[in-house]
């Protein structure tokens, strides 16, 4: 369904093509799922609660890219019937606030359910829907704390490192919430009927952790940072500075590779590498690695490690990511509107994704898109304050 301001659903090229997703704004993990859906072809309209004023970023936030941008009174009941007539029309819902505040909107599950059986509710919390914390405001990191993640990230034994809000809001909430969305969907197809997706960062985050588990359960891990095979306790797995304070990951793990990265380092050893297989080595072997290093630029040693299967590769800020020929090739970041981007992930071979839409200023869409998700009397509700163009 299109409308003369030039709206159109179904026109995505991802996979999820003709997929239509109700968005109850929110931040952090709520809109990064659902920019990936729309990366991926879905049919995504992102429902601000006017009365709030927008997302802190707004336009500015690539987040909010690829679905319209819709202002609502959700303290108005016309406003609520609005949503729940999108919903009737929709195969999912999103919503990222805490237990119970849709309920009380009116919009909860079983609002939604009784307007459309078929519909996956997916919601985003942190600490999830039950238990003692529910209720409790948190961010990424105190989820990263209680899940037992946090404890062990860092190359510092006297203090763990959080990894921005990346392991927590994206890693253990959006992506498991886009892959529950996506399971409940499958399943809804078959059995005609909808349900619940509980995402919670803290199940997200341990689910992620499974290999720390193993290796905690075998003995294999211990309790301190940095001491361990894959957290910088190896000389061989950690990251080192360079001439110019930038710095290289090193990690050839497998002797095969770990042969290759002595073969390209012996010319410019400072010091001598010792047997790595015996722990008690490790010092001597940090120490050569480290100045060895410090004496060439990060550059020089890209040059030198460049193509190879070393497993070493410059730390790099997201520019310059952009900028290095590997990725520049595969267009891994993208530019669109004077903005530099990740470009959608992953890649399909006949459907693939694609950013349909810059971000949106809040309610910069209403009228457009309630139009085009077949809402009527839509200038009705910008007249009376039920909807907002902005």
């Amino acid at each position: 369904m299109g409308n003369e301001e030039g709206i159109q659903l179904g026109q995505g090229t991802g996979p999820l093509c003709g997929v239509k997703v109700v968005e109850i704004a929110g931040i952090g993990p709520g809109p990064h799922a659902c920019m990936t859906l729309a990366d991926l072809g879905a049919d995504v309209i992102r429902i601000e609660r006017s009365s709030k004023g927008g997302f802190v970023f707004g336009s500015a936030d690539v987040v909010l890219r690829g679905r319209p941008s819709v202002a609502l009174d959700l303290k108005q009941p016309a406003a609520v019937e609005t949503v729940l007539a999108l919903v009737a029309e929709a195969d999912v819902l999103i919503e990222g606030m805490r237990p119970g505040v849709t309920e009380r909107l009116g919009l909860g599950p079983e609002d939604c359910f009784a307007v459309n059986p078929a519909l996956v509710y997916g919601r985003m919390t942190g600490w999830g829907q039950d238990g003692p914390l529910a209720e409790a405001a948190g961010h990424d990191m105190n989820y990263l704390a209680l899940s037992g993640v946090l404890h062990g990230l860092g190359q510092e034994p006297e203090r763990p490192h959080f990894p921005s809000n990346l392991l927590g809001d994206y890693g253990g909430g959006s992506t498991y919430l886009v892959i529950g969305v996506l399971a409940a969907l499958i399943e809804a197809k078959t059995s005609g009927r909808g349900q619940v997706v509980d995402a919670a960062i803290v199940d997200g985050a341990a689910h992620l952790n499974a290999m720390g588990a193993t290796l905690s359960q075998l003995g294999l891990q211990s309790e301190r940072r940095a001491a361990g095979l894959l957290d910088g306790g190896t000389p061989y797995y950690d990251l080192y500075a360079t001439a110019d304070g930038e710095h290289v990951s090193v990690g050839p793990l497998e002797p095969q590779f770990y042969d290759v990265a002595v073969e390209l380092l012996t010319p410019h050893l400072v010091g001598e590498l010792p047997d790595r297989n015996d722990p008690r080595n490790f010092a001597q072997l940090r120490e050569t690695l480290t100045a060895t290093f410090a004496t060439k630029t990060l550059d020089e040693w890209a040059a030198i490690f460049d193509g190879t299967d070393a497993c070493v590769a410059p730390v790099l800020p997201v520019k310059r990511a952009a900028e290095h020929p590997h990725l520049a090739a595969r267009g891994t970041y993208v530019e669109r509107d004077g903005v530099l981007q990740p470009a959608p992930a992953p890649r399909f071979s006949r459907t693939p994704a694609a950013i349909d839409s810059s971000p949106r200023d809040p309610g910069a869409d209403t009228r457009a898109a309630l139009l085009a998700w077949g809402i009527d009397d839509v200038d009705a509700l910008i007249a009376s304050g039920v909807a907002v163009q902005t």
